[in-house]
C-alpha cells in the first residue's frame, strides 16, 4: 500500500505547481518557488506568479508547494516539491521569485524554542545556513533572486499570531544577506495588512486571501520592471 499512496500523494503536489514547465513556458525567464505564500491560489490561475505574468506580460513558471520548508529530508516528497531547494529546476532565469522558512519555524520548532533551526536557516549575520546557501547557488546561475516576506497579523487571532517575533527575527537576517548582495531584493509584506483588516488573508487566517495574493505578485512586478 505504501507505494501507491507515495505516487498518489507526488501526483497531488504535482497539481499544486510542482510539475514540469508546460510547453508555452519553455522560453520563461522567471521562476516562482516556495511555500504557501507563493502557491496559494494556483489552481485558480491567481496565485502570486499568475499576478507576475499577467503584469509583466512575461511567462512564469511556478514550482511552489504547499507545506514546503526551506530544511527537508525525505526525499521522495522533498523532491516531488516539499524541499523549497529541490523545486529549482536549471534554465535560463533572469529572476527567481521564491519565499521560505515559516514552515520550518512553525511546524519544526512551533515558534518556541527556535534558536537553533533559525540558525540553521539562516545566521544572525545573514552569511550562512540553508537560505545563503540556496541563494548563493541561485545567483552563481546568474539569476537575480527576490526574497517574498511574509503576511502579517491583522490582529484578529490568526493561528501563528504568535509567530511574529520569530518571522521578524527570520526577515531580518534576509535583509542583512540582501543588503549585500545587489543581485538579491528583500520584498517586507509587513507594511501591506491594516490592522483588524482581515480581507488579506483567507478564512483560516494563515494564507493569503486573492486580494492579498494580487497585492504581492504586483509588488513582485514592480520590483522587476524597475
Amino acid at each position: 500500500m505504501k507505494a501507491p499512496l507515495i505516487s498518489l500523494f507526488a501526483s497531488a503536489l504535482l497539481l499544486f505547481g510542482c510539475g514540469q514547465a508546460p510547453a508555452s513556458k519553455k522560453e520563461a525567464r522567471i521562476l516562482a518557488m516556495g511555500d504557501s505564500l507563493i502557491a496559494s491560489h494556483a489552481i485558480s490561475g491567481r496565485a502570486i506568479a499568475d499576478v507576475i505574468e499577467k503584469s509583466l506580460g512575461e511567462p512564469v513558471v511556478d514550482r511552489s508547494v504547499l507545506g514546503a520548508r526551506m530544511i527537508y529530508k525525505l526525499p521522495v516528497t522533498g523532491s516531488a516539491g516539499l524541499s523549497i531547494p529541490k523545486q529549482y529546476r536549471d534554465g535560463d532565469w533572469d529572476w527567481v521569485v521564491l519565499n521560505g522558512g515559516g514552515n520550518d519555524l512553525w511546524l519544526g520548532c512551533g515558534c518556541f524554542i527556535c534558536d537553533g533551526k533559525m540558525n540553521k536557516l539562516i545566521s544572525e549575520d545573514g552569511l550562512k545556513g540553508a537560505i545563503p546557501g540556496m541563494l548563493n547557488k541561485l545567483r552563481k546561475s546568474g539569476a537575480k533572486v527576490i526574497y517574498v516576506g511574509y503576511l502579517r497579523s491583522p490582529g484578529l487571532g490568526s493561528p501563528i499570531e504568535h509567530c511574529k517575533d520569530e518571522g521578524d527575527e527570520l526577515e531580518r537576517r534576509i535583509a542583512r544577506l540582501a543588503a549585500v548582495d545587489s543581485g538579491v531584493f528583500y520584498l517586507s509584506n509587513q507594511d501591506l495588512v491594516p490592522h483588524g483588516d482581515r480581507s488579506y488573508h483567507a478564512l483560516d487566517m494563515i494564507h493569503p486571501s486573492i486580494k492579498a495574493s494580487t497585492a504581492i505578485g504586483q509588488r513582485v512586478a514592480q520590483i522587476i520592471n524597475e
